[in-house]
């Protein structure tokens, strides 16, 4: 949890997310966001992969890093006896969409 507490760790889990990624590219978005140096991100990025976040590959001279699902079946396993916090919310929003839906279409017809 140590790890994600930090902004710039967690935005290039988003990043990942969409999928894999030259470290080059997510030097690019650190940088433009956040200002930090590519020494800097890949200080970020060792941190991610060391602690089960983050896996790379090597593609030649690039290195290609994606989300690492075990480690965030851990931190899941850890949110999972707060997600009734949220989920309750969740339903009831599926509920009020479905209701806004179903009321668009009996004006449309």
């Amino acid at each position: 949890m140590d790890v994600l507490g930090d902004p710039v760790r967690r935005r290039i889990l988003e990043l990942l997310a969409d999928g894999e990624l030259a470290s080059g590219a997510v030097v690019e978005h650190i940088r433009e966001e956040f200002g930090i140096s590519q020494p800097g991100v890949s200080q970020h990025l060792r941190v991610l992969r060391e602690n089960g976040l983050a896996s790379v590959r090597a593609e030649g001279t690039r290195r290609l890093y994606s989300v690492d699902a075990g480690g965030l079946r851990e931190v899941d396993g850890w949110l999972a006896p707060f997600r009734h916090f949220w989920e309750q919310r969740l339903d009831a929003l599926g509920t009020e969409i479905a209701r806004g839906k179903r009321a668009r279409r009996e004006e449309d017809r």
